[in-house]
């Protein structure tokens, strides 16, 4: 083999290497390109979560006015009957 020959394997082998090495390159993005699925679910799995506690939250909350309007309701025929009202005084001022 001569010198000329050499190079030419040389280039010839420099130019396969950048090929093989942009074919995997490019396979790796396309592989970790795919993953947008995963990101996309555990999103939607973050806000579900998110919406389940604050829907939590606004039930209990409910709950909480209901049980104090069940409270309040037997104070309605107290008051027609002409009973004084329990609870907090009127201030005089």
């Amino acid at each position: 083999m001569n010198t000329m020959e050499k190079k030419r394997k040389n280039i010839k082998n420099k130019i396969m290497w950048n090929k093989t090495k942009q074919y995997f390159v490019d396979m790796w993005k396309y592989v970790w390109s795919k993953t947008t699925v995963d990101e996309k679910a555990i999103a939607t799995v973050k806000e579900i979560k998110k919406r389940y506690k604050l829907t939590t939250d606004e039930l209990r909350d409910v709950a909480k006015a209901i049980k104090e309007v069940g409270n309040q309701v037997g104070d309605i025929d107290n008051a027609l009957r002409g009973e004084e009202r329990k609870g907090r005084k009127n201030e005089i001022k």
